[in-house]
């Protein structure tokens, strides 16, 4: 920054250069989404090479979405250590390793390790950086550019459906992987516009306080030798307990463990834990759905376009919905209703079992999928604050990675079982539409108990008591030291005789 601006801290511009950010998250968040659920286009055919179930394929890409959730606490430890452009081309870099060693890859078992680890990982580090950027550039038309960001993984995976059906035709599954490898690396130009808002004034602020806690310090350490030689105290024990306080914080600036108090974070991390167990799995077997009905490959993976189209449109839609102000101070409750009706398009799915029923249950879907996947972020940031976002995010998403690990593979054990697709969309929508509900209801009740404390706070401020109680508290003091003022006199005197002594020499 310019030396005028130096001193001062600078506020998110919620615009300017913040747009091309939003491109770049828009690029990487779209990658980290519709990656995984464009592999599906190839399962079927990697199935039949490798001779594996729908429940072993399955785990694919549950072992990456899970990977790209699981791996968030690292994800934000680097993001407070190193900022969001480097972390992001990293993780770019990573993505088209992995996927170009999948492309060699001879057994299932290569592939969870490619594929899902090291892919998985990769997007876990284009993802949380993304979303955390994006709060720091934007305040007022935040959930505008939250859902412009997230509108990217509509438009991959638009993008992708077709592509990687058209890869598959023309060079075979190897050569596609070898392919989107190369095209994975644009994560890293996307990562490049990340440009990091405030350094200098951040360097300025870390200065002052270093310089503030090495005079403190000092200070300190003179006077508690002094203090220990007159009273002969030793200082060691105060020393390990600090020791012991800075060990801690050094662990809580990266992480904040303080938020499993906060109750608004307790009631979204439980509601989420619950609806991704049935979140992804109808679009990991939405195109091998189509096709165990008779549909062919390209209509099958057109299904998906169709889901994405309606997607993009859905996702700024709700996030210019949900900046009005008769939405974004109960915010709460929408994100609710769109977990519901996604969870109510799944429990509906059976009911289409022509290629036109499938259309209108893709259309429904990708409604009900951008709304939730445009709030899914902003909620967060609703309820924790920007300041504690970037922890809450690395610990909501390790807590996740274990029902999305779980979700897709249930799925395939539910199909393996019983032959039919239906008994896995009615496990989905049930649970979401468990989900949903649950966080309505805690929602309010947490809205209910805000209201109260805000109320208690104001009537405790403007209580007079609280100040008369305090003014007799002085006045008693005064009146206890002015009786004590006979037993006090000799002493006063002899400190007086003192003074006089000293005067006089």
């Amino acid at each position: 920054p310019a030396p005028a601006e130096a001193g001062r801290a600078p506020g998110p511009p919620d615009g300017g250069w913040g747009w091309v950010v939003v491109f770049g998250a828009f690029v990487s968040i779209g990658f980290a989404y519709a990656f995984p659920k464009g592999l599906a286009i190839f399962f079927k055919e990697i199935q039949d090479f490798f001779g594996t179930s729908y429940s072993e394929i399955a785990w694919v890409s549950s072992i990456m979405l899970a990977t790209t959730y699981g791996a968030g606490p690292i994800s934000s430890i680097l993001v407070n250590r190193y900022g969001s452009r480097p972390v992001v081309m990293f993780g770019g870099l990573l993505c088209g390793v992995g996927m170009i060693s999948a492309a060699f890859c001879t057994s299932i078992l290569q592939l969870y390790i490619c594929v899902g680890f090291i892919t998985g990982f990769g997007l876990a580090l284009n993802l949380q950086p993304s979303v955390i950027i994006i709060g720091k550039y934007f305040l007022k038309r935040r959930p505008i550019a939250n859902g412009l960001a997230m509108a990217g993984s509509p438009v991959m995976l638009c993008t992708l459906a077709p592509l990687n059906q058209f890869l598959f035709d023309n060079f075979g599954w190897r050569g596609s992987f070898l392919i989107l490898g190369a095209i994975l690396l644009n994560c890293c130009v996307a990562g490049a516009l990340f440009r990091p808002i405030g350094a200098g004034t951040a360097l300025v602020k870390t200065q002052v306080t270093e310089e503030g806690k090495d005079a403190l310090k000092a200070k300190f350490t003179e006077d508690g030798k002094e203090t220990s030689s007159a009273l002969n105290v030793p200082m060691e024990n105060k020393t390990e307990d600090e020791g012991e306080k800075d060990c801690f914080e050094k662990i809580n600036q990266y992480l904040d463990f303080s938020l499993f108090k906060h109750r608004g974070f307790l009631i979204y991390l439980i509601g989420n834990v619950l609806m991704f167990l049935g979140f992804f799995a109808p679009i990991v077997f939405l195109a091998p759905y189509a096709k165990h009905t008779g549909i062919d490959e390209y209509s099958a993976a057109f299904l998906l376009s169709i889901l994405a189209i309606v997607d993009m449109v859905a996702r700024p839609t709700t996030g210019i919905v949900a900046n009005s102000k008769w939405v974004r101070p109960r915010i709460q409750y929408f994100f609710s209703f769109a977990i519901a009706f996604n969870g109510a398009c799944h429990l509906l799915c059976p009911l289409a079992s022509s290629y036109t029923g499938l259309v209108v249950y893709s259309s429904f879907f990708g409604l009900a999928f951008g709304m939730v996947c445009a709030m899914l972020f902003e909620t967060l940031m609703d309820l924790v604050g920007a300041a504690r976002f970037t922890s809450a995010v690395g610990l909501v998403t390790i807590a996740e990675c274990c029902t999305i690990l779980l979700g897709p593979p249930i799925g395939g054990i539910i199909i393996d079982t019983f032959g039919d697709y239906k008994y896995m969309f009615i496990k989905c929508g049930a649970v979401m539409v468990l989900a949903g509900t649950f966080l309505f209801i805690m929602n309010y009740y947490n809205y209910r108990m805000l209201a109260k404390e805000e109320k208690e706070r104001k009537t405790k401020e403007e209580d007079p008591k609280s100040v008369r109680t305090e003014n007799e508290g002085r006045k008693n003091w005064n009146k206890d030291s002015t009786q004590d003022e006979p037993e006090l006199k000799p002493l006063r005197e002899e400190g007086e005789g003192v003074k006089k002594e000293m005067n006089g020499t």
